[in-house]
C-alpha cells in the first residue's frame, strides 16, 4: 500500500469518525430535549449501538424523601423483564437434552389439575392456567412468605377455573412462569436463583444482577426504592407504605416470573451474551424470538420470555417490560441493526411508555 492510498483511508476514517460523533452529539440532544418533557422522570436510561453506549444518563432519586440521588449504577427491580432469563434457562436444558419443550407440565410438577399444558404453552403464555394472585390474596397468610410450592400447593387444594384450554388463546400469566421456574429446579437439581448466578449472571459478570430477598435489598446503599405520586399530598410517597403494595412481600419467594434487580449496564452486558452463543444456540434464540402458533393456526407475537414486533426501518424488535409498585422497565432490543434501549424507573407516574415510544422514533430517524 503505498503513502496516497495509505493517507486517504486515514482521512476516510477521520472522517467517518467525526460524522459518528457529531450524528451521536445530535442524538443525545435530541434525547435530552426527550426527557426535558418529562421532568418528573426518576431513573436510568441507556441506549447503545453495537454494544457501545451512545447515552447513559441517570436521573432523580433513590429515595425521594432523603433526595439521595440516582446514578448509572444505581439497582432496579426488573419485575417482568426477569422472564427472559427464566426462559433461557429452560432453553439451556433444552439444549442439555433435558427437557423437551413440548413436555407436559404433569412429568415435572405432578398433581395439577390442569392437563395438556406444554412448557411451550407456558413460554408463550398460551396455557390457560389461572392467576395465582386472587387465589393467594384470598387463602394465604400475609404474614408468611410464599414461595412456588406454596402457590403449586394452593392450586391443587382449590382447583380454581382454568381460563382456556391449552394453545387456544393467548394469556398474559405469571402463574405459568412459577411453573417454569418450578420445572428449572427440578431438572437441573439445582435451587433456581444458585442455578440463575451459576449459568447466567457469573458467566456473564453481571456483578450486580441477583434474585434478592426485602432485607439484602434494604441492606444495599445503591438500591432504587419504588414511588408512587400521591395527588393528595402533592408529592411522590414511597410505594412499600402502600397496603395495596404488600403483595411484593408475602409471595415474595416467587422464583421466575419476576424477582431479579440489575442495574443497566449489567443488562447490556445480558443484551450482548445474546449476541452470541455463549449461553445457548443460535438457532435456540430463534425460535424464542419466534411467534407462538395457537390451536386455529393464527400467530400471537410473544416468544419465549419476550415481546416481538416489527419497527418500520429498523426490523425486528424483541423486548419486554416490567411492572412493580414503584417501577416500571423495559429492554428492547432492535437486533437486525444491534441498537439496544434499556431504561429502568422508580417513580411511576404514567409517562414511561410515552418516553420509551420517543426514543423509539428517534432511534429510527
Amino acid at each position: 500500500m503505498n503513502t496516497l492510498t495509505k493517507l486517504a483511508l486515514l482521512l476516510l476514517l477521520f472522517t467517518s469518525s467525526c460524522k459518528s460523533e457529531k450524528e451521536t452529539k445530535s442524538f443525545s440532544s435530541k434525547l435530552d430535549s426527550l426527557y426535558a418533557l418529562h421532568p418528573d422522570f426518576s431513573g436510568v436510561v441507556l441506549v447503545a449501538e453495537r454494544g457501545k453506549p451512545i447515552y447513559h444518563k441517570a436521573f432523580g432519586y433513590k429515595n425521594f424523601e432523603t433526595k439521595s440521588p440516582i446514578d448509572t449504577a444505581t439497582i432496579f427491580e426488573l419485575a417482568s423483564v426477569s422472564k427472559q432469563f427464566t426462559g433461557v434457562l429452560i432453553m439451556m436444558l433444552k439444549e442439555e437434552g433435558k427437557l423437551n419443550y413440548d413436555d407436559l407440565l404433569e412429568k415435572y410438577v405432578p398433581g395439577l389439575p390442569y392437563p395438556g399444558i406444554t412448557l411451550r404453552h407456558l413460554l408463550n403464555h398460551t396455557s390457560g392456567l389461572p392467576d395465582y394472585f386472587p387465589l393467594m390474596s384470598e387463602h394465604w397468610d400475609k404474614s408468611k412468605v410464599a414461595d412456588n410450592e406454596d402457590v403449586i400447593a394452593y392450586l391443587k387444594q382449590f382447583q380454581p377455573a382454568k381460563s382456556f384450554e391449552p394453545g387456544e388463546k393467548y394469556e398474559y400469566s405469571n402463574t405459568g412462569y412459577i411453573m417454569l421456574g418450578s420445572v428449572v429446579e427440578k431438572v437441573s437439581g439445582k435451587e433456581f436463583v444458585e442455578f440463575a448466578h451459576e449459568r447466567i449472571f457469573t458467566p456473564v459478570r453481571m456483578t450486580t444482577t441477583d434474585i434478592r430477598t426485602a432485607e439484602q435489598k434494604a441492606a444495599l446503599p445503591n438500591f432504587a426504592l419504588g414511588h408512587m405520586y400521591v395527588k393528595e399530598k402533592q408529592r411522590y410517597v414511597r410505594a412499600d407504605s402502600f397496603p395495596a403494595s404488600n403483595y411484593t412481600i408475602w409471595v415474595g419467594g416467587r422464583k421466575g416470573p419476576g424477582r431479579i434487580s440489575s442495574t443497566t449496564t449489567d443488562l447490556l452486558k445480558w443484551d450482548r451474551a445474546l449476541y452470541t452463543e455463549d449461553l445457548v444456540k443460535k438457532e435456540s434464540l430463534e425460535e424464542a424470538f419466534s411467534p407462538a402458533r395457537l390451536k386455529n393456526d393464527s400467530l400471537h407475537y410473544y416468544g419465549f420470555g419476550w415481546e416481538l414486533r416489527t419497527h418500520p426501518t429498523l426490523g425486528k424488535v424483541v423486548w419486554h417490560g416490567g411492572d412493580n409498585p414503584g417501577y416500571k422497565s423495559a429492554i428492547v432490543r432492535y437486533i437486525n441493526v444491534d441498537k439496544t434501549v434499556i431504561m429502568l424507573h422508580n417513580n411511576v407516574k404514567g409517562d414511561f411508555y410515552d418516553i420509551l415510544g420517543g426514543i423509539d422514533t428517534l432511534i429510527g430517524k
